[in-house]
């Protein structure tokens, strides 16, 4: 089972097809090894019983697979393959598929048993090209049983995004924030990703939240789980009833809304007047939903919550949403910097949304001090409250975003480093970001192709999942670090 919940279990099912002129005990026994390649792997795949030979074959092979669930299919070319019925079966079936092919396995057999697979993939490809197919293709697609395992295995992690995001829907509540105009995106390219967007008013969240009062079990329910996860740290004891109703509202509207979807994100209104009408912040909230595997993007952005929804997947692991905040004074020590220089370093930061499973111990609820500044100044804080504040854990990190310009052009960026083992010295979720070269990629990438501060956080290294899945998705614009000596378009060479 998956940890997470609000994610896709990839069913993947596993297709040989063979072209009629080569023997199709070739494809059948080659096919199998690959199969018992994949057991070792622990990949529970679905072979399918036909080989596909024709347009017979394949509407055969998809009806095969289709009742048993499959939800993503492998298409192994065990020798040069048939590309249209290839093709067809891939079209019939409508789910995401990979190509992959078999290589020669021994001079031995470069007569009887030479499948000419290295040939077909080109084929294969050109026809997909055709039928408007968007497959993923290994980098390195013709290989043995072994390594072909391991490009299925691979795909598995692709899939489950590419799944994710065309079965999934957006829910926001508020307008999205005048003065971070950065997050009005417009939303049509989501529906060209097959997303659902549902938008919901203020009005909407508070009448919600105030629905919920009069469940007075399920609310102390909650507090007491709340309780129990902040231990020491639950510095503000009397907003968890609040909070609790908070959460007991978003999680019932997640259950009774998601329709004609399998999956579901947020991206709501925080600040400013929400504070003022419910009494309190809603950071501590956010974190809980993103560890139960539901995104909650702060300040009405959709396209943030959908990034961290798409880093989910990839890493199979709670997210957090960080702005890209602040850079690190030369006082903070930092014994490593996992080959970042000093200038490539930055603070990433949020008021309280990250998970505490993805914070060092001693992580507290607090309140919101930029938003006490601002609303309470001179007082004891109380609509300020309900953060959850610490330094996120050190590790491995991608730092991802999924973004629309203004014109309706999908773009993305994917870096890779390490959140260090630092102490921020700082408030807020934060932690202290070392990315190889990201000084450049700040100035080239993000500055000038205009991204927002807010950037989707994963606690491992998974951006060659990423990039496969965008790929797959259409995203073709998608920026990542230059090493030295690699000038960017618009980097001055003087």
């Amino acid at each position: 089972m998956n940890p997470l919940k609000n994610t896709p279990v990839v069913k993947l099912g596993v297709v040989g097809v063979s072209r009629d002129c080569f023997p199709i005990e070739l494809t059948r026994k080659r096919l199998q090894e690959v199969v018992e390649q994949c057991r070792k792997l622990k990949l529970p795949v679905i072979p399918a019983k036909t080989i596909i030979e024709t347009e017979r074959d394949a509407l055969a092979a998809a009806g095969e697979l289709r009742d048993q669930g499959v939800n993503a299919v492998a298409i192994y070319l065990g020798n040069f393959g048939p590309e249209g019925p290839t093709t067809i079966f891939a079209q019939k079936l409508g789910v995401p598929f990979m190509l992959c092919a078999a290589a020669e396995e021994s001079r031995k057999t470069l007569i009887d048993g030479r499948g000419d697979a290295y040939c077909g993939m080109l084929n294969a490809s050109i026809n997909c090209g055709l039928r408007k197919l968007v497959p993923h293709i290994p980098q390195m697609p013709v290989g043995l049983p072994r390594e072909v395992a391991r490009m299925i295995a691979h795909f598995v992690d692709v899939a489950r995004v590419v799944i994710g995001v065309q079965n999934l829907k957006t829910f926001s509540f508020g307008p999205r924030p005048h003065d971070f105009y950065a997050c009005n995106a417009p939303i049509k390219p989501l529906y060209d990703l097959g997303i659902e967007v549902m938008e919901n008013s203020e009005l909407d969240m508070f009448e919600l939240y105030r629905s919920m009062a009069d469940r007075k079990k399920d609310i102390e329910a909650i507090a007491a789980d709340m309780a129990k996860e902040l231990g020491a740290g639950n510095k503000m004891p009397q907003k968890l009833l609040q909070l609790a109703q908070f959460e007991l509202a978003l999680t019932k509207f997640f259950e009774e809304n998601l329709g004609s979807r399998q999956f579901g994100i947020y991206a709501n209104k925080c600040w400013p007047a929400f504070e003022k009408a419910f009494g309190f912040v809603p950071c501590y909230v956010n974190s809980r939903l993103v560890a139960r595997g539901i995104p909650a993007a702060c300040e009405v952005d959709i396209y943030g919550g959908v990034s961290e929804y798409m880093a989910q997947l990839a890493s199979m692991h709670p997210v957090t949403l960080l702005d890209i905040n602040n850079t690190v004074p030369d006082d903070i020590k930092i014994k490593n910097l996992h080959g970042a220089s000093r200038e490539d370093l930055f603070m990433g930061f949020h008021c309280g949304n990250t998970p505490a499973c993805c914070l060092c111990e001693g992580a507290c609820m607090k309140f919101q001090l930029i938003m006490h500044r601002l609303m309470e100044p001179g007082r004891e804080a109380n609509i300020t409250c309900g953060t959850l504040e610490g330094t996120l854990k050190p590790g491995p990190t991608t730092v991802f975003r999924l973004q629309s310009t203004a014109d309706c052009h999908l773009q993305s960026y994917i870096s890779e480093g390490h959140i260090l083992d630092a102490d921020p010295a700082s408030f807020g979720g934060i932690g202290v970001f070392g990315m190889p070269g990201f000084a450049r990629f700040y100035r080239h990438v993000l500055i000038e192709k205009q991204y927002p501060h807010h950037a989707a956080i994963a606690f491992k290294h998974a951006g060659r999942t990423l990039f496969d899945a965008l790929a797959m998705l259409g995203v073709s614009d998608v920026s990542t670090p230059r090493a030295a000596g690699n000038l960017y378009p618009s980097e001055n060479p003087f």
